[in-house]
């Protein structure tokens, strides 16, 4: 179950990270991507994906908010 969580989280914002030219939304739900994956890392056990999984969403999310 934790691949499979894994697969989607990571399809998912690598899908969101392709969309986000398209606007706002996609750029917040890249963030929530980011989020997801790093989840996926911590309870992979691989935490140093996680920690940086997590950077991309402070990252992605600083963005989002300089769209507004």
């Amino acid at each position: 179950m934790v691949t499979l969580y894994g697969v989607v989280a990571l399809t998912f914002m690598m899908s969101m990270y392709a969309l986000e030219r398209r606007g706002r939304v996609y750029v917040s739900l890249f963030v929530v991507g980011c989020l997801a994956s790093s989840i996926y890392g911590f309870i992979s056990g691989a935490w140093p994906f996680g920690v940086v999984e997590a950077v991309w969403a402070v990252v992605a999310l600083r963005r989002r908010v300089n769209l507004s």
